[in-house]
């Protein structure tokens, strides 16, 4: 029984490691990747020698990692406040603790310059996937992420 037990964790184990989706959902937000809108939800690949986005299982750009010139990264934090008058309606109370409650959203900018190619693209990623983007997409580039909310823009 123990030999059995072992012969199938043995077959199991490696086929349920090499199924695993290695892949980070995000929702693309402009930039310039053709044929794609913004809110469109794609899969980022992040390899060892490219960036690769894919949506229903079909790749739409495949970004080598020696063309990345840029990695940014910011947060958009807002109120709630059309739950707040949602749940205002039904509870005066739980509407009036909502809306001093807030959102974030986490934003990863990239740019590229692929042999005279340029392009770059903004994306939204979910909040437990972040940090882990970021630090996928400096170790295969080499290059540091940079704060989008830290720089000052002048008119």
């Amino acid at each position: 029984m123990k030999k059995t037990l072992a012969t199938m964790l043995c077959i199991v184990v490696p086929i349920a490691v090499v199924g695993a989706d290695n892949s980070y959902k995000i929702t693309y937000d402009g930039g310039s990747i053709p044929d794609i809108k913004a809110g469109t939800g794609l899969k980022l690949y992040i390899e060892s020698n490219q960036l690769r986005l894919a949506r229903n299982k079909t790749d739409v750009i495949t970004i080598p990692v020696s063309s990345v010139t840029e990695i940014s990264y910011g947060q958009d934090v807002h109120r709630r406040v059309g739950t707040a008058i949602g749940l205002a309606v039904i509870s005066l109370g739980i509407g009036a603790l909502m809306l001093l409650s807030k959102s974030k959203k986490h934003y990863i900018g990239l740019t590229w310059d692929d042999g005279g190619k340029k392009g770059g693209a903004a994306f939204q990623a979910d909040k437990n996937d972040y940090r882990g983007i970021l630090a996928g997409m400096e170790g295969i580039t080499g290059k540091k992420a940079v704060d989008s909310d830290a720089l000052n823009v002048k008119n």
